[in-house]
């Protein structure tokens, strides 16, 4: 009903061809506010000090300031940084306290929609439509040869983390013989389901755990291989014994300061001997951890061999990836599981979104739509109105409450504001356009800034009469590069166009020589091809070999001419995460370098 009479507003306010929905236009209500939240950050310096210590083996340490006076440190500056170190340097310091103890990590529960495609984004960088697709693929069946076709996992659109009895008994009796008793739980590992889940269908899981993966892989393609090994791992992983982490937390006092050490080692992995859940950014959330701390006692003198002051800088919110767009969603309760794909879907074929290095960003039409739709329906577009009308869309299908009193007491005031608004749509219209200095080339007219279904261009404001438009010059802005063309040898140039960067002759139109961005790295395969920047089908850029199809590599991320330290892998790649700032990856090992500023 929204988006049904929503959306013909946006024809008339905006352009043709776009849309609104109760649970999308809320969702890029989120993506805007966030984008506004990066924009009004305020950047502020602060130090952190640890110190390098040694007891009487000479056995090091590395400990971190927690403490000054009592409180949490706030050293904004280096002067001040320097003025704790000089201090410290006078300080005796010892052992506060010595804190041994166990930690136990249970095992993840076993998937269902959202999770899914939460992981899947994460893991193996798929969108949610995509994670939907090969989903089905599985659960409707592959042929497995003498088997015939196979259904591989159950339903996968669920809220629901129930498992029947006799998954249970099969995954169980598979654990004790592939992996030993100290493996498998006394009990069956049951989860409760969360609130509000309908509990239709199980969890996805595998259809038969006697199928892993490397039984059946020369049946599936990549995609569905992945996926699959996925479901499988982290269906039989959440039927585990949980790991045992030994912990040890240093306390180190020097005069007013606290210094604080902390470490964990692995006793028994349990169920990360199949599964670990990928964290954003890759973070596990350990940077706290030194590698090892010595035998020490309370009460035991160290000695300060370093003081290692470091300076950071705050970091705005980290914008949403679709992992964490999805996750957010399910947290206010907004949406269904079986609706995130969608509504991803639909934002990003509008152009309200774009993806970029897995990031969504709000596009300039998208912050428009969002701002025309939020101030026009504040009520509507509310995230507690919508995680409200879910609610009472589940007491309606329960019985507990008529479906004509909740649609009355919603409908009348929509139409009210409706019918408002619809007499508001020549001035709502009007208020979008932007005066200019231009003329028109045609008719002289002043040119005025529209918007159109592909975002704003220029137009006569003698519309109809004279229908002249052209792009912003913003919109079609040229970079010069020291590359020739290789038609007639004048400087290219980067132009942005509607399926985003590429390279162009400076001589248009008496030449159209058009060619991919180079990254200026050799192809990792060393197949004699560049790597170059390229689009997909939704828009994301991604990177791969000049010599496709003959050669198929293919990165999500930006390729570093540099081998890994660690195992020698031919390239690194490019990330950047909220917490890290830029920093490279290996594909092969995942050890990460963090380049010299």
């Amino acid at each position: 009903m929204v988006g049904y009479k929503v959306s013909p507003f946006l024809w008339k306010t905006v352009a043709r061809g776009l849309s609104a929905g109760r649970v999308q236009s809320v969702a890029l209500r989120i993506i805007c506010e966030r984008d506004r939240e990066i924009e009004v950050f305020i950047i502020e310096e602060y130090w952190e000090i640890e110190a390098l210590l040694a007891d009487r083996d000479k056995n090091q340490i590395l400990s971190r300031l927690v403490k000054v006076d009592d409180a949490k440190p706030q050293i904004g500056n280096e002067p001040e940084a320097n003025k704790i170190a000089d201090e410290l340097k006078q300080t005796e310091f010892r052992v506060a306290s010595v804190t041994n103890s166990q930690k136990i990590r249970k095992p993840y529960p076993p998937f269902i929609t959202s999770t899914l495609q939460q992981e899947a984004a994460r893991a193996l960088y798929f969108s949610p439509k995509k994670t939907m697709i090969i989903a089905q693929q599985l659960y409707e069946g592959v042929d497995l040869g003498k088997e015939g076709p196979t259904g591989l996992i159950t339903y996968m659109r669920t809220d629901s983390t129930r498992l029947s009895n006799e998954a249970i008994d099969a995954v169980r009796e598979y654990i004790k013989s592939n992996f030993g008793v100290p493996y498998l739980p006394k009990m069956a590992v049951r989860y409760s389901a969360k609130k509000g889940s309908q509990d239709a269908h199980e969890a996805v899981r595998p259809t038969y755990v006697d199928h892993p993966p490397e039984k059946i892989n020369k049946h599936l393609t990549k995609d569905q291989l992945k996926l699959y090994s996925l479901i499988w791992n982290r269906f039989v992983a959440c039927q585990m014994a949980s790991a045992v982490y030994d912990t040890t937390s240093v306390d180190i006092t020097a005069g007013r300061f606290l210094f604080r050490s902390n470490t964990q080692t692995l006793r028994f992995d349990g169920f990360l001997k199949i599964y670990q859940e990928t964290k954003e950014n890759g973070q596990n959330g350990e940077n706290d951890l030194v590698d090892s701390i010595p035998d020490l006692k309370t009460g035991d003198q160290l000695w300060l061999k370093e003081i290692k002051p470091s300076q950071h800088f705050t970091k705005p919110p980290a914008r949403f990836s679709e992992a964490m767009l999805v996750k957010t969603l399910e947290a206010e309760g907004i949406g269904r599981p079986s609706t995130y794909a969608s509504i991803l879907s639909t934002l990003l074929e509008r152009k309200y979104v774009e993806s970029k290095e897995h990031r969504l960003f709000p596009t300039e039409l998208g912050k428009t739509v969002s701002k025309i739709l939020v101030e026009s329906f504040p009520n509507i577009f509310d995230i507690k109105f919508t995680a409200r009308m879910e609610d009472d869309l589940d007491q309606i299908e329960t019985g507990k409450e008529d479906w004509i009193d909740v649609i009355r007491e919603f409908y009348a005031p929509f139409e009210k504001t409706l019918g408002k608004l619809t007499k508001r749509q020549k001035e709502i219209k009007a208020s979008l356009i932007e005066e200019t200095d231009e003329k028109c080339e045609k008719c002289g007219s002043p040119m005025v800034i529209k918007w159109g279904r592909n975002g704003r261009f220029l137009a006569c404001s003698a519309y109809p009469d004279c229908k002249t438009t052209r792009p912003l010059e913003s919109e079609r802005e040229e970079t010069e590069t020291d590359l020739k063309c290789g038609k007639c040898g004048s400087p290219m140039v980067i132009k942005t166009g509607r399926f985003g960067r590429f390279l162009a002759c400076s001589a248009y139109p008496n030449c159209r020589n058009t060619q991919p961005i180079p990254t200026g790295i050799k192809c990792p395969k060393s197949c004699g091809g560049d790597v170059i920047e390229k689009r997909s089908k939704r828009k994301k850029v991604f990177y791969g070999c000049s010599n496709y199809p003959k050669c198929d590599f293919v990165s999500w991320y930006k390729p570093v001419n540099s081998p890994c330290p660690n195992c020698a892998y031919s390239y690194l790649v490019e990330k950047f995460s909220q917490k890290s700032g830029l920093y490279y990856t290996c594909p092969s090992c995942r050890h990460k370098v963090v380049p010299e500023k």
